[in-house]
């Protein structure tokens, strides 16, 4: 029988250890660094991930420094907003949420942000530091990945893995995390000329293509461990990358959508942000 891997209660154990780290450290929250998050526009979807980073920042006893701009916040406005909050002391973290709106370039602004407040682990010196397994932030969801592999008594060394999709916030530092555990890599994507063959000998198959029901029976190994990135909204409910009820029985793992995956993300936020604050004190 498949596991269906409890996501959910990973991140509220992750969540709730860096809550009692944050109170030993910062005994009154008023005084504690927080989180920094830049919301530019008025899109809704923008708006709610925002808001439940807050909230989760707050539940873990750290600052909520919220900036609100609007769409019409030009390209200079936004550096300087990044760079005062870069030099405050107070901020742990600084977290820029996109996509921004039209005529904002998001990748030299988020590169303005110091790697050690880099908490979404997206600047260029953050991929890079990555890349030489050297001590740095690490992008949220892959790290989710990591810690839901660790949770379950998942043995990442040695284990044939395979990422299908290669995006900057998912498949490239999910490669690498794997990698540098000493995994034996490989990374597929949308000009792989036999996807089958790639996932097939995986040990540990994770899809993060944002296509949904994309991986099936066929592309599984018996007894594999399935983490499913994607997630999907239908007029049935949330789906994700992979067709779970054909993987059910085959794989000896998977993460379910939702439940699975998802409920990590903001959980390692939580987690970057107070290695970040503990970084500022030392």
């Amino acid at each position: 029988m498949t596991h269906k891997i409890d996501g959910r209660a990973i991140a509220a154990r992750v969540r709730a250890e860096v809550a009692v780290e944050a109170a030993r450290c910062w005994p009154d929250p008023e005084r504690a660094p927080g989180l920094a998050t830049i919301l530019v526009g008025d899109d809704p979807a923008s708006a709610v991930y925002v808001a439940s980073k807050r909230r989760a920042v707050v539940q873990a006893g750290m600052r909520d420094l919220h900036v609100e701009l609007p769409a019409t916040v030009s390209q200079r406005e936004l550096e300087t907003v990044i760079d005062r909050l870069a030099a405050d002391p107070q901020v742990a973290g600084i977290l820029l949420q996109l996509p921004l709106p039209p005529g904002l370039e998001a990748g030299p602004l988020i590169n303005r942000i110091p790697p050690e407040k880099d908490v979404d682990g997206l600047t260029t010196e953050s991929a890079g530091l990555l890349a030489r397994d050297r001590p740095g932030l690490r992008p949220c969801t892959p790290s989710g990945v990591i810690e839901i592999l660790d949770s379950e008594g998942i043995t990442i060394e040695g284990a044939k893995a395979c990422v299908v999709g290669r995006s900057d916030l998912v498949g490239r530092p999910m490669g690498q995390m794997l990698l540098n555990r000493d995994a034996t890599v490989t990374v597929a994507h949308k000009e792989t000329r036999d996807l089958i063959s790639a996932t097939r000998e995986a040990d540990i198959l994770v899809v993060a293509t944002g296509a949904r029901g994309l991986i099936g029976l066929e592309h599984v190994k018996p007894g594999a461990v399935v983490v499913d990135v994607g997630i999907h909204r239908t007029s049935t409910g949330l789906t994700g990358d992979v067709r779970a009820h054909e993987v059910e029985g085959l794989a000896k793992a998977i993460t379910p959508v939702p439940g699975g995956v998802g409920p990590m993300t903001i959980a390692m936020l939580m987690s970057n942000t107070l290695r970040a604050a503990l970084w500022s004190r030392a």
